[in-house]
């Protein structure tokens, strides 16, 4: 069994102003982010110019805050939600989710999109090799903040959290989940998106890959205690909803080479990209 390293989730404290580690990876990922945009921005067959990445990133923001947020009370908020809807505006609590930051970022971009006269799925083939970092960073401080823990295990790494009230050794998940969602899918994205692919392919790509990874990331973090496992007595709800985003990535991906296959086909015909 390893120990905890016990780190203050408090990053800085200035007077009555408490900086979270947890805000910081959000603020680090976007950064991250808009430094690949810039870097990709160059590409010739990019849909996005250097001078609308400043913008995109707005954009990407609002969707990640606002969607996630939102996503969270619908999705997991429950009974509490609907006892006190106030406590929706409560984000200083916690709760995020990335389905609904999913929804969010897709909202954004298409809002984006209209505006810069963009196709909305080549924009967010521009912008999917970048998300798994901004989902690695958050696991990591999911980590230090002692949430979304994982199930009891006797494996040798697993941890003891200070903030468990039954003290039991656990799988650290969110590592895990870092490890597949934030390093994995970035290697595999950043590689697959390096030269043009068809239009809708790097979607796919990271709707497939998200969904895989985090079915089976669930099978090893606890289920929100409110809400327990569902169908079937052992699937979770992040599970449920990665189910429609591996059918989601299996489509985009099927009609993404089939567009690019039936086009090569026709005589002076380019694809999307």
């Amino acid at each position: 069994m390893l120990i905890y390293p016990e780190i203050d989730p408090v990053a800085l404290s200035l007077g009555p102003l408490k900086v979270h580690w947890y805000g910081l990876t959000y603020l680090t990922g976007i950064a991250v982010g808009w430094w690949l945009a810039a870097r990709r921005s160059k590409l010739p067959w990019t849909p996005v110019s250097r001078d609308q990445v400043d913008d995109l990133i707005f954009y990407c923001a609002l969707g990640i805050v606002l969607g996630g947020r939102v996503g969270y009370t619908l999705f997991y908020g429950g009974d509490r939600l609907l006892e006190n809807p106030a406590w929706a505006l409560r984000v200083w609590e916690g709760g995020m989710s990335f389905h609904g930051g999913f929804l969010g970022v897709l909202l954004a971009m298409y809002l984006f999109g209209r505006r810069h006269q963009i196709p909305f799925w080549r924009l967010m083939d521009f912008i999917a090799p970048f998300v798994p970092v901004g989902l690695g960073l958050g696991r990591i401080g999911n980590f230090i903040g002692q949430e979304l823990w994982g199930r009891p295990s006797d494996v040798p790494w697993a941890m003891v959290f200070p903030a468990d009230p039954l003290q039991l050794a656990r799988h650290p998940s969110q590592l895990y989940q870092f490890a597949l969602e934030g390093l994995l899918m970035f290697i595999i994205l950043y590689w697959y998106s390096a030269k043009p692919r068809p239009t809708c392919a790097v979607s796919g790509l990271f709707s497939l890959s998200y969904g895989c990874v985090r079915f089976v990331s669930e099978f090893f973090r606890e289920p929100d205690q409110h809400i327990g496992f569902q169908a079937f007595g052992w699937m979770t709800r992040g599970q449920m909803l990665s189910l429609p985003m591996i059918l989601l990535g299996v489509y985009l991906i099927g009609i993404a080479y089939g567009r690019a296959s039936a086009a090569q086909q026709q005589p002076g015909k380019k694809t999307a990209r």
